[in-house]
């Protein structure tokens, strides 16, 4: 995830014409009339915190986990297994390279987990699954791994999770994919200290959605990052606004009748480069969930699971459940 004064220049692409007249799935909904197809005490029940948790320790436990390291391979091996546990009917892969400083070739998967597979009306959650190349924010040493607890596994632990409960309950009323991007922190890495950062895995697969969406574009998609912090808070950043303004307000609403702590906020946070930006481009309605206020942790060697909870994990978790299945 880039921070957002690099990408303060975006914000003349988001009123770009085609981007901001993009249509909302769905109508914006209050704080006090939700109603859910699956009643929320049920939905919140399937959805666990401590599972949650559970999914970070296990990639902490692989070590690095940037492009090319044998980290990397082991968390893409273990969201196969646990998706392999699931209901999801298709689990695809997308695969191609890119070149290193060096010239030789990084090797990059996305990796699409499909609910009702056959329904047209489909909705993306996404996240991305590498991790920094190392601690470059870190006072003491910028060359250390960079853990990446909630800057990286806990948007896995949150789309596992979600998996395991979308398997429990009866479908919602649309399909729905999980997809964990590749390279979400670029060729050489923000971690390496790059200029020129930009996203591998998402602008790769908006720029190939006919392989997986021949007929029909997803209705929107929904992108997690950093959502594992403690002391979570949540705004909507300035993209998501602009991108689906209505589903946001719906999101933030039910957000605040799980945890009002948490999404208590009705301001608009900066503009956040992350994989919500190439899907909006492609023509596809997306927001970002996010929690940029994570310092002094930030990309440090400091950003280890004890700065996660299972609290912050479910509040995301059910509201997200309970957007899937609200009327």
């Amino acid at each position: 995830m880039l921070k957002a004064a690099v990408w303060l220049p975006l914000l003349a692409l988001c009123v770009a014409p085609g981007i901001a007249a993009i249509a909302p799935a769905h109508a914006a909904a209050s704080d006090t009339n939700s109603e859910y197809i699956v009643p929320a005490h049920v939905l919140d029940s399937h959805w666990s915190g401590a599972r949650a948790m559970k999914d970070i320790e296990t990639q902490l436990s692989f070590g690095r986990r940037a492009i090319g390291t044998e980290g990397h391979s082991k968390t893409l091996a273990f969201i196969r297994r646990e998706l392999a546990n699931t209901r999801a009917e298709k689990v695809q892969t997308q695969q191609w390279s890119v070149s290193d400083d060096n010239g030789a070739p990084l090797n990059l998967t996305n990796l699409i987990a499909r609910f009702s597979p056959t329904r047209p009306n489909r909705i993306i959650l996404g996240t991305h699954y590498d991790s920094i190349v190392r601690a470059y924010a870190d006072a003491e040493n910028r060359q250390a791994p960079m853990p990446g607890a909630n800057n990286s596994a806990s948007g896995v632990a949150l789309l596992l999770e979600t998996a395991r409960a979308l398997s429990a309950l009866p479908p919602p009323p649309y399909g729905v994919d999980l997809v964990f991007f590749d390279g979400e922190e670029g060729p050489r890495s923000l971690g390496a200290g790059d200029p020129e950062w930009h996203a591998l895995g998402s602008p790769y697969f908006a720029t190939h959605l006919a392989d997986f969406y021949p007929s029909q574009k997803p209705v929107q998609s929904i992108i997690f990052d950093m959502v594992g912090f403690k002391d979570l808070k949540l705004v909507p950043d300035s993209s998501s606004v602009t991108f689906a303004g209505p589903e946001v307000d719906r999101f933030w609403a039910i957000g605040r009748q799980v945890a009002p702590s948490i999404f208590g906020s009705t301001t608009t946070g900066p503009l956040i480069g992350d994989d919500q930006i190439a899907l909006a481009q492609a023509g596809i309605p997306s927001f970002l969930v996010i929690d940029i206020d994570y310092e002094p942790w930030f990309n440090t060697t400091r950003d280890t699971i004890e700065r996660c909870s299972a609290t912050s994990l479910e509040a995301v978790g059910r509201t997200l459940l309970r957007y899937l299945y609200s009327r």
